[in-house]
């Protein structure tokens, strides 16, 4: 480790400590199967409440974008993960795929063969709304994860990762290692900058920076592929001789990021991931890489999804809260992982 990489205090805020918030609450307070451990939807399954106990047989319906993408993959991984808890859960899925044309009609399909639910990530939100009303108009409730549709008569309820909430965990863990030192260069590799998730990352990245006074002096944008990550990262690497901490938008093309620093030969920086791929935090776990963190982004979204669904068909409620029906909106938590808690998370990880 370079002498350069000061740690004037090691404080991991309350965002960093929190669990994967309404991903447990869902996962954890509705299984019928409490002695499930819990691969794909995150929690224990250990409460006893009335939505433990089977009811009718609900028909679900599950369509996806195409697995090209570690963080894809382990969405569709944990939706079957999920159904597989519940002896009164029919799981049917379609093939994932990057076409809308074939996307749409997969929902039709599922709404004229009069599933219970249906569980839709659109690859486009916007372009998948009007078959999503269609189905909810023939009284089918759709579970929207993810790409929110552009009515909100579209869907029952939404389960959304917080893409802000990502660049603010990731903008503070790096407040709390450089925040005093007001010359500290940042740097930040983005995703797709054309993408409205990339846009609220980072935004909300520079809003939790300038709250310690730093700024992001070096910014790239990749592709979310290993290939544009090596490549990105190389370019950053030659254009800014001397970094100090650096925040990877997606661990994935964290792979190739990692790549391009280790053929540089840089160490003088730390760096904060993104998703919370099993590979990042063995990365961090080695503690002989770069990588300090990861900042989750719940790819247990479809798995709650899932279970939402359960309740909304057999009309029950969320066992841990007051009020009657399951919410709306659910938006997840976006915790930091470090050395100190990474093995709170690992077990559940999706690979890149």
């Amino acid at each position: 480790m370079s002498a350069a990489r000061q740690r004037p205090f090691r404080r991991v805020t309350s965002t960093a400590l929190a669990v994967l918030g309404a991903g447990v609450l869902v996962a954890g307070c509705t299984s019928n199967t409490p002695e499930a451990s819990g691969g794909g939807g995150g929690g224990g399954g250990e409460a006893a409440s009335p939505n433990d106990e089977a009811g009718e047989t609900v028909r679900i319906g599950f369509s996806a974008p195409a697995a090209d993408h570690g963080w894809m993959a382990g969405i569709s991984q944990a939706a079957q993960a999920e159904a597989d808890r519940y002896e009164d859960v029919e799981l049917s899925i379609a093939e994932g795929t990057n076409d809308v044309s074939t996307q749409i009609s997969q929902v039709e399909t599922f709404i004229n063969e009069g599933v219970d639910a249906i569980v839709l990530l659109p690859f486009d939100g916007a372009a998948l709304t009007p078959v999503a009303l269609r189905a909810m108009e023939a009284g089918i409730p759709v579970i929207n994860v993810d790409r929110e549709f552009n009515s909100p008569f579209a869907a029952r309820a939404t389960v959304l990762g917080d893409n802000y909430g990502m660049g603010v965990s990731a903008g503070q863990y790096i407040c709390t290692q450089l925040g005093d030192q007001p010359d500290a260069v940042v740097a930040e590799i983005a995703g797709i900058d054309s993408l409205p998730l990339t846009q609220d990352r980072s935004r909300g990245f520079a809003d939790a920076l300038a709250e310690c006074g730093l700024n992001v002096d070096n910014r790239v944008a990749a592709d979310f592929t290993v290939e544009g990550g090596e490549r990105t990262a190389a370019n950053l690497l030659q254009a800014a001789p001397q970094i100090d901490a650096v925040w990877n938008h997606d661990d994935d093309q964290g792979v190739g990021v990692l790549a391009a620093i280790n053929n540089a030969g840089r160490s003088e920086f730390f760096m904060v991931g993104g998703a919370g791929s099993a590979n990042a935090m063995r990365e961090i776990q080695s503690g002989q890489s770069v990588l300090d963190a990861t900042v989750i982004y719940p790819h247990t979204q479809a798995a709650d999804g899932i279970a939402l669904a359960r309740l909304i068909a057999q009309d029950k409620s969320l066992s841990d809260l007051t009020s009657q029906g399951v919410p709306q909106r659910i938006v997840l938590d976006a915790p930091v992982v470090t050395a100190e808690n990474v093995d709170q998370y690992i077990d559940a990880a999706f690979e890149s």
